[in-house]
Formats: C-alpha cells, sequence, structure tokens
C-alpha cells in the first residue's frame, strides 16, 4: 500500500491519500472497517487523475460521496475508496441555473438557492447527501426528485471521456439514473428553478424541516430509509404493521420512530444490521408477500 499511496500522492496535492482508513468515519452509519486506500481529491482535476491511476493499474475503486447510504463491510474496503468531497464543492449562480460539484451538500445547495430567490429545490434541503449520491440515486423526499430539477449533468465515462447529459438523457427512475446504469461518475450538476420569494422559500424549508425532526430517528445513526417503497405501499407501515417495531439484532435497530429506518444503537455491526435486514425482509414476505428491496448499498469485503 506504501507504494501505490506514493503514486497517488505524486498527483493529489491539496486532497489527502488515506491507508488503511476506518470506513465508520466516513458513513452515517458509523459502521465499517478499514479501506486498503482511501483518497480525497482536491479538485476536479485531481479526481480525474486517481480514477486514472486505478484504471491504468487495473486498482479496484469505490467513488463514494457523503455517505449517507451506505453500510460497509465489518472487513472493510479492498482496494481504493476515493470520497467525492469539498474538493468538488464549487456552487455557481447564472440567472436561474445553479453549477454545483459532485461533492457539494443538497443542504448547502438549497440554501444558496434560497439566497438567490430561487425555489423548486426545498424538498431537498434536509437531505443529508451531496449532489452526486442524489443525482446518481435520483434521490428523493416530499414529493420531489432531482429528475425534476435537474436540466444536465456533467460525468466521466468509463473510457475516460467528459460527457453531458440533459435530463430527458439521464434515464431517472425511481432511485436509479443513467449514472449507475453505465458505471459513469458524476462531476457536476445544473440545476434549473424557477425564482421565488425568499420568505416562502425559507417557511417551506423549515416546515419540511420540522415534519423531518418529528418523524424521522435523526438523532442516531442510520443509513437513511433502509428499504425502497414498495409500488402502492409504505415499507415502513409494512414493518410497523408485522409487529417489528422496536426489534433489535445486536446493536441495530428498527427505528421505534420511524419502522422505515434501521438504527445503530450500540456500536452495530455490518453483520447485526445485515441479518435485521434479512428478519425484516421474511416477516413482511411470510405476511405480505411482499419482497422488501433495501435502499440502502450494501459494499466491502465478504
Amino acid at each position: 500500500m506504501e507504494n501505490i499511496k506514493n503514486i497517488f500522492n505524486d498527483v493529489i496535492i491539496k486532497g489527502s491519500v488515506l491507508i488503511d482508513e476506518p470506513m465508520k468515519a466516513h458513513t452515517s452509519f458509523k459502521i465499517g472497517g478499514p479501506a486498503d486506500l482511501m483518497v480525497i481529491p482536491g479538485n476536479e482535476g485531481e479526481l480525474l487523475n486517481a480514477v486514472n491511476i486505478c484504471r491504468n493499474n487495473k486498482i479496484n475503486f469505490y467513488i463514494m460521496g457523503n455517505g449517507t447510504n451506505l453500510l460497509v463491510s465489518d472487513k472493510g474496503i479492498r482496494g481504493v475508496v476515493i470520497k467525492v468531497g469539498d474538493g468538488l464543492g464549487e456552487i455557481r449562480i447564472e440567472n436561474n441555473i445553479i453549477k454545483a460539484g459532485a461533492g457539494a451538500l443538497l443542504s448547502t445547495v438549497s440554501k444558496v438557492a434560497m439566497k438567490n430567490l430561487l425555489e423548486g429545490m426545498e424538498f431537498a434541503s434536509g437531505i443529508p447527501g451531496s449532489i452526486g449520491g442524489a443525482v446518481m440515486m435520483n434521490a428523493g423526499a416530499y414529493g420531489g426528485e432531482m429528475k425534476d430539477i435537474i436540466s444536465r449533468v456533467k460525468c466521466l465515462n468509463e473510457d475516460g471521456d467528459i460527457v453531458y447529459f440533459n435530463r430527458d438523457e439521464m434515464n431517472f427512475r425511481y432511485r436509479k439514473s443513467r449514472i449507475g446504469d453505465e458505471n459513469l461518475i458524476a462531476l457536476e450538476a445544473e440545476i434549473e428553478l424557477d425564482c421565488g420569494d425568499k420568505e416562502e422559500i425559507e417557511k417551506k424549508m423549515n416546515e419540511l424541516r420540522d415534519r423531518r425532526n418529528l418523524k424521522q430517528p435523526l438523532n442516531v445513526p442510520s443509513g437513511g430509509s433502509t428499504f425502497k417503497r414498495p409500488e402502492g405501499f409504505f415499507a415502513g407501515k409494512l414493518i410497523e404493521d408485522s409487529g417489528l417495531r422496536g426489534l433489535r439484532f445486536g446493536g441495530a435497530q428498527v427505528s421505534e420512530k420511524h419502522c422505515g429506518f434501521i438504527v445503530n444503537i450500540d456500536n452495530a455491526t455490518c453483520e447485526d444490521v445485515k441479518k435485521l435486514i434479512r428478519i425484516v425482509q421474511k416477516v413482511v414476505q411470510d405476511n405480505f408477500d411482499l419482497t422488501l428491496e433495501p435502499e440502502i448499498k450494501i459494499i466491502g469485503e465478504e
């Protein structure tokens, strides 16, 4: 790893290169063993260089954002984790268009929109992820989704070329997009909003924040909504109706506040969470003949 680290150190000047970095320090679940190497690019050029090094040397790599929907193996991740963060967090305003780097946080971009009297992004103001991850999974909340506001996305493809896709070309659907389909890496998103009234925008953001604080277990580590919404149903309601509220395995628990969340209440391991997911899936399947599909991404060495 030291030799590989030295290769990255030659091109990562503004960012960081870390050996055996514990992933639990980089995920909202606070779970996960070490990554062999973590690279945190300081700008877009460093990201491109890091990806090229991995591809040219046939090194396995994983791109992550803010780590808000990741469950990482207790054994960690073999290879390189490239974390897209503040180094790609630039935000620019051009009339009613916001250009936001993949590392910019949704909450930050939403506040910038409000300050510039632009409405339409209020739904995303409480989502804890970054722009890149949100675009990749078409993140949404309270009736809004990224597909509603994205006008164009700048990406890096598997050939190492910079490519652009407009909204219609992104193939957005529930929690999926072209980025995952074609193993693209999001670099920047253009967000098209409407002109609005600052007080009304702020009022809506505060209302959604209060709803989220009231209903979601934001005071304990989790990966957000654990399961995707089955068509015509709500995962949390199915779990609650199955009598699983508060069910615990090891340090993981079905949230007593919102059954759609599995939370880390006592130094849970990845295996604790995976076991609890399987229990919930089986009980819901037995009760309702419905299969709950995880919304969180489970990665790392088995």
